[in-house]
């Protein structure tokens, strides 16, 4: 008995915590419509903060709290609403889900970046030198953790009378509903939006430094702590706070009991660490609620690729990859070989996120099952294997299906980042097992090595042969996904993610098109994996989980999910910068983690993608033939004086680009109509403007 009670104190303790941070996000989603995927890393960079002011300055710990919840956890509250919350509130609940990952990447990469991972930073619990209070012969409780559920049921009391009984509350809950109509009463709704993402970053930061005496100081342990705070908010249906502090209650005396009484054997230490991601799956499943099935409206266009373009795509996926073959030694291939499986992985977000408006957080994990899946069955190099990842990793994507048809937006990604979460913390840990007679084999709590393939009789083992095969890998899939787009099946993905009511109403099937688009993504994501696998030659479960692929999402985002090129493109924004700076220092990977945050940051002023800006900006020097035959002979030269080591290969590079830009401002210029053109010819003489209506209707009415 005393020892439950032991694990009682554990429980209620966390679950403060978790009710903390879970108040929190209800009160972001219950004002202003977002669900804040970096509210737990706004709470770890508090808890970094405090560690600095306290710890790493010697600050006295009031004034450390005090400047850390009072000025910093505010004013960064104020930034994420002003600078970059408030410019997508007019868009689709798909950018604003973007701009929170963008902003919990860019979180952790600077946590990373300023505070070295390698270094400990052990935080002391408050008032630990004090003797804890005695509740049995095993069971006590310190006092951090009578503190911890004081401060909860203090803020818990508190929210409720500012939501419930003051101004300020009344408009911060009717602001959600109808943000004209709430201003039409004399409410502030940007006064009620600025306050609530104060107050979330806030609770958001009194969280982080409660639980971080309790855990590492780590950027990505504590980011991830949020996964249990998420359970606790989805028990609320991210409306109600005692509801909120219900589900937080099951979730840390849940986590406790599986700690103390769960058995001790090699298939059971990850359930512990994966329940509360478990756990947050089969609540979205088990609470269909009106809020819970929310559609997720984008206007954002999905252009219609034309086979031309497609195949021209395709050839300059493969030519670019024999142009790094023939200019890169053998150890910068093994560094820029996983462009092209990385894009293979960003191309499985098209046809999902792209098409059908479907948002899956998970689709590096699934590559991680097509690597694990191609290293055991292709150990010496079976072709047949890499179809048959494909085919396991598609029947994976099939049953993350099945939940789709529950939940969309916002809740849809946060079951497939719970599902990454399982995968990552739990299933790729098991050792190996039997079912049905068929030994299933994982990680096996290591790494798996993995080896190319037999094609033609040649066994591909080079980096610049597994870098052309992935290529040409690709370059396939890139023309696969496009003529998916301008064939049926694809006009019925568009027509589905416009209105699924409506493509019910038509006769569609919402089980066989949702079923189909998940295996596919995830069969394609499946192949990409194996190639990743191959041009890693070893690869482990960290490679493949949810933190690790967020940048990989944001990229594709950034690119334009509904273009095909935007596999090529992730391959080159995610790999190129790093290799091209990694002589720099070991903290590359942060810097360019952060900058990819940034750009994502920024999609409010571009939310069709940079791949349809950068199509129209060059496109008049592809309908120039004779500027364009000059470009491609320059950069024919340039190939083979790099492939020759004659001249320096940056100083080509230099050559090159500056080359090409030079060409298509002579191009754009070439093409731009004069403009003298008699109002007359207007429309004939050069493209009819929209403003030209006004303009001859006021040169009308002065004539008369």
């Amino acid at each position: 008995m005393d020892q439950f009670l032991a694990f009682t104190v554990v429980g209620l303790s966390t679950a403060a915590v978790y009710a903390v941070i879970g108040t929190g996000l209800v009160v972001t989603h219950a004002t202003t419509g977002v669900f804040n995927f970096a509210h737990g890393a706004a709470g770890m960079l508090s808890a970094f903060a405090y560690w600095q002011l306290a710890v790493g300055w010697g600050w006295p710990v009031p004034l450390a709290l005090a400047f850390v919840l009072l000025v910093l956890a505010p004013a960064f509250g104020l930034f994420v609403e002003r600078v970059l919350m408030r410019p997508v509130q007019v868009l689709g609940e798909a950018e604003r889900l973007v701009m929170t990952v963008a902003l919990l990447t860019g979180c952790i990469a600077l946590a990373r970046w300023v505070w070295d991972p390698n270094t400990a930073r052990p935080l002391t619990p408050f008032l630990a030198d004090r003797p804890a209070l005695r509740l049995g012969p095993a069971a006590a409780l310190t006092w951090h953790q009578a503190i911890t559920m004081a401060v909860a049921l203090a803020i818990a009391a508190a929210l409720w009378v500012l939501l419930h009984r003051t101004r300020a509350g009344t408009e911060m809950r009717a602001s959600v509903d109808d943000r004209a109509l709430a201003g039409l009463t004399g409410a502030d709704p940007l006064r009620a939006t600025r306050l609530a993402w104060v107050l979330g970053i806030q609770l958001a930061a009194v969280g982080g430094i409660l639980i971080a005496p309790a855990v590492a100081l780590d950027a990505q342990q504590l980011s991830l702590l949020i996964v249990s705070a998420y359970t606790a908010a989805v028990f609320g249906r991210l409306r109600s706070l005692p509801l909120t502090f219900l589900g937080a209650l099951v979730v840390g005396l849940m986590e406790a009991y599986l700690a103390g009484y769960l058995p001790q054997n090699d298939y059971l230490p990850g359930l512990r660490l994966a329940a509360p991601a478990l756990l947050l799956f089969l609540a979205l499943l088990a609470f269909p609620h009106r809020r819970l099935r929310g559609r997720d409206r984008t206007p954002v266009r999905v252009p219609l690729p034309t086979a031309r373009g497609t195949l021209l795509l395709a050839g300059c996926v493969v030519l670019f990859a024999l142009v790094l073959v023939t200019v890169l030694a053998q150890d910068a291939l093994l560094s820029y070989g996983t462009l092209f499986p990385l894009g293979v992985i960003a191309l499985s977000f098209v046809p999902l996120a792209g098409y059908t408006g479907q948002i899956s957080l998970c689709q590096l994990s699934i590559a991680g099952i097509g690597a694990v899946v191609w290293g055991h069955l292709g150990a010496h190099g079976e072709l047949w294997a890499l179809p048959v990842a494909m085919l396991v990793a598609a029947a994976v994507g099939a049953l993350i299906a099945l939940p789709a048809l529950r939940l969309s937006g916002i809740y849809l990604a946060l079951g497939t980042a719970a599902f990454a979460v399982v995968l990552d913390r739990w299933v790729f840990t098991l050792p190996a097992f039997e079912v049905l007679g068929v030994r299933v084999t994982f990680f096996d709590q290591g790494s798996v090595t993995v080896t190319g393939p037999d094609l033609f009789g040649l066994h591909l083992t080079s980096p610049a042969q597994l870098l052309v095969l992935s290529a040409v890998c690709l370059a396939l899939a890139s023309v696969g996904v496009a003529a998916l787009r301008r064939g049926r099946f694809g006009r019925r993905l568009i027509a589905l993610r416009d209105s699924e009511a409506a493509y019910a109403t038509l006769g569609g099937w919402l089980l066989v098109a949702k079923t189909a688009v998940f295996a596919l993504a995830a069969g394609i994501a499946g192949l990409g994996g194996a190639l990743y696998g191959m041009q890693l030659q070893t690869v482990t479960a960290d490679r493949f989980n949810l933190i690790a692929g967020l940048p990989i999402f944001l990229i594709a985002v950034i690119g334009g999910l509904g273009a095909v090129g935007t596999g090529l493109f992730t391959g080159i924004a995610f790999v190129l910068p790093a290799q091209l700076m990694s002589g720099l220092g070991t903290w590359v990977h942060d810097v360019t983690a952060l900058l990819v945050a940034l750009a994502g940051m920024g999609l409010a002023h571009n939310p069709s993608g940079v791949l349809a800006r950068m199509r129209a900006e060059w496109a008049p020097l592809g309908q120039n033939r004779p500027l364009l035959c000059g470009l491609l002979g320059v950069l024919g030269v340039c190939w083979l004086l790099a492939a020759l080591d004659v001249a320096n290969g940056w100083l080509l590079f230099v050559i090159a680009l500056v080359t090409a830009l030079l060409l298509r401002v002579r191009a754009a210029a070439a093409q731009r109509p004069p403009t003298d053109i008699p109002p007359e010819w207007w429309g004939v003489g050069r493209p009819w403007r929209s403003e030209d209506g006004e303009v001859l209707s006021r040169a009308t009415t002065a004539a008369s």
